[in-house]
């Protein structure tokens, strides 16, 4: 009989999850805007503060290659999340210790980087390490739950922390010192759990595998590699919520729900809500249906029909866009139409990515595989700030017409990802016995 209930060490690490999430964004609420002003306000301003955004994300994303190639090789996972943390909680201090100066802006991103990215590929696979077998069956409701207490930290950072940068009593010192606070309690309640955790060690104290099982743990890796690529353009698109999509939002009016102004910073808490509100009801209602209905709703292909969402997302953000630049003064509640529409991509492709990606993994390399995932949102985050400057020198292309240009990019990349799709082959199975796309 199979055991449905999840293992109860399960609370700390998605609790730990949630608050490290909110210490993030936090920061990430705030900084286009604090950058901005940093250097100076202006049009100039605006393009270079998106560019050192999408830089210091693609840090993030990039330095779990570190994190996890720590993780699996000499420390294990256990030890690498609580050590990284530490560095985690520095670099939030020198962002509100050195509010207002560039060498504390750089100083407490790159420690964040490196807090950020080491850990990141170590909790999303030292989570999956605690169901044994007869277990595997709950992976996709543990990640969806994963995947939910990641956006109910963020919904109340991007809901709370613009509010506490707006109060002239506390100011961009406390909205980004708040963010440290929550980060030094995820530290904690990730140690409450230690006695409770399974703890894989790390391969120097593991039999080394012999030939032939390194050789099918490294075209496991090509192979993985190979169907994440496309994916990459998926988050060029989706991290320009924090970027391009507040830029939109600040030429728009807000609007209030009670007391509650919703502006341009604050409709990124759209973001976090709409997965919360879809995980439950895509993992609950939708996908059983789809399954009663005869239909195999494969992880690849969950992860297809996500990109084709992402590219509609921003052909509806072009028309919007179209609106403002042909003067008609939009109420920013309209982005709440592209917000909904990529967030029913990013759970389509997002959660099942992890799932996907912990799956596939060979046992001694769960963490590396993870940061294969995470490195395709630092190159999305690259493409990204590279071709914005790209344009800023030598296209000048702006507003629609550049939305719309990644609308079509992202779809056509989403018809090669389902080419790829389909001649997979999952880890374990034969030659010419392909993976259902």
């Amino acid at each position: 009989m199979k055991e449905n209930r999840l293992p109860p060490q399960t609370k700390y690490i998605v609790g730990n999850e949630a608050c490290e999430r909110f210490s993030f964004y936090g920061v990430i609420a705030i900084l286009t805007g604090y950058v901005t002003l940093l250097l100076g306000g202006g049009k100039e301003a605006e393009q270079e503060a998106k560019e050192i955004v999408h830089w210091f994300r693609s840090a993030v994303y990039f330095l779990p290659l570190l994190g996890a190639w720590v993780a699996d090789r000499w420390w294990g996972r256990y030890r690498t999340i609580l050590w990284i943390s530490m560095a985690y909680c520095i670099g939030h201090g020198c962002l509100a210790v050195g509010e207002g100066t560039k060498s504390g802006l750089l100083t407490g991103l790159a420690f964040i980087a490196i807090g950020s990215g080491g850990i990141k590929p170590c909790v999303s696979a030292f989570v999956g390490d605690q169901f044994g077998p007869g277990r595997e069956h709950l992976l996709t409701k543990v990640y969806g739950l994963f995947y939910w207490s990641i956006n109910f930290g963020s919904f109340f950072a991007f809901a709370f922390i613009p509010l506490v940068r707006a109060n002239p009593k506390l100011g961009y010192k406390w909205a980004f010192g708040i963010p440290g606070i929550a980060m030094a309690v995820a530290t904690i309640v990730f140690r409450l759990g230690s006695r409770t955790y399974v703890k894989r060690p790390p391969s120097r104290e593991q039999p080394v595998p012999d030939a032939a099982q390194r050789s099918e743990n490294r075209l496991t890796l090509l192979r993985i590699i190979f169907v994440f690529a496309p994916v990459v353009v998926f988050w060029s698109l989706y991290d320009q919520q924090n970027t391009t999509w507040v830029q939109q939002g600040a030429k728009m009016l807000p609007f209030h729900i009670g007391s509650y102004e919703v502006n341009a910073e604050t409709m990124q808490s759209a973001n976090p809500l709409f997965v919360m509100i879809y995980i439950p009801i895509f993992t609950y209602l939708i996908y059983p249906w789809i399954e009663r209905c005869g239909l195999k709703f494969t992880p690849l292909r969950r992860m297809g029909a996500g990109m084709v969402l992402g590219a509609i997302s921003f052909a509806v953000a072009a028309v919007v866009q179209s609106r403002i630049e042909s003067g008609v003064q939009l109420c920013v509640a309209w982005q709440t139409i592209q917000y909904a529409i990529i967030i029913a991509g990013e759970v389509l492709l997002s959660v099942t990515g992890l799932e996907f990606a912990f799956a596939q993994a060979p046992p001694s390399m769960k963490s590396t595989i993870m940061s294969m995932w995470l490195l395709c949102v630092a190159f999305g985050n690259m493409l990204t700030a590279s071709v914005t400057n790209l344009n800023k020198n030598l296209l000048h292309a702006s507003g629609a017409g550049e939305l719309l240009f990644y609308a079509g990019l992202m779809l056509a990349v989403a018809g090669a990802f389902a080419v790829i799709a389909r001649s997979f082959r999952e880890s374990g199975t034969q030659p010419g016995q392909p993976l259902q796309p």
